[in-house]
């Protein structure tokens, strides 16, 4: 895969989306890289919108329009989950941090946990990425790993929390 540039990320705003606003062209773990940006993003979310439903709101219309620019994107580049489309790792991440508790520490352990379960891909996440095309393939597959993460991080929470 042909890793995208910087003028690619202008050439159309789906394109800027899907790669995480210039996330996605680092050289080295772009998802991840996508992953720590959404990390330090989250808090501008808890002090802008004034409680937790417009928080899912908001990340249904991300999810939504994920779908759209990272199929754009994908299609342009040739790769329907090209490595550099992390606005699904992105909004997976604010999804897993809506439910982590406000500490660093819980926030550094459901970013690993995520990264954990995006990467290796335990069943079903690697049917579903399989099963599922295009923008919707991309996206809620990182939704599927949000799940494997959530239910760790809550089985921590209670252990150790």
């Amino acid at each position: 895969m042909t890793p995208p540039n910087s003028r690619f990320l202008f050439a159309h705003p789906a394109h800027c989306i899907a790669l995480g606003f210039g996330a996605g062209l680092s050289p080295f773990a772009p998802g991840t890289v996508g992953t720590l940006l959404g990390w330090a993003l989250f808090p501008l979310f808890q002090l802008a919108l004034p409680n937790d439903a417009w928080l899912f709101a908001l990340l249904t219309v991300f999810f939504i329009g994920g779908i759209f620019a990272a199929g754009r994107t994908g299609r342009a580049l040739g790769a329907a989950d090209h490595g550099a489309i992390v606005w699904d790792e992105m909004v997976a991440i604010w999804l897993v941090l809506a439910f982590t508790p406000a500490t660093l520490l819980w926030q550094a352990i459901a970013v690993v946990l995520f990264r954990f379960f995006d990467i290796v891909k335990p069943p079903p996440v690697r049917n579903v990425e399989r099963a599922c095309k295009g923008g919707f393939g991309v996206m809620v597959d990182d939704i599927v790993a949000a799940g494997y993460a959530l239910l760790i991080l809550a089985i921590l929470v209670r252990l150790f929390g």
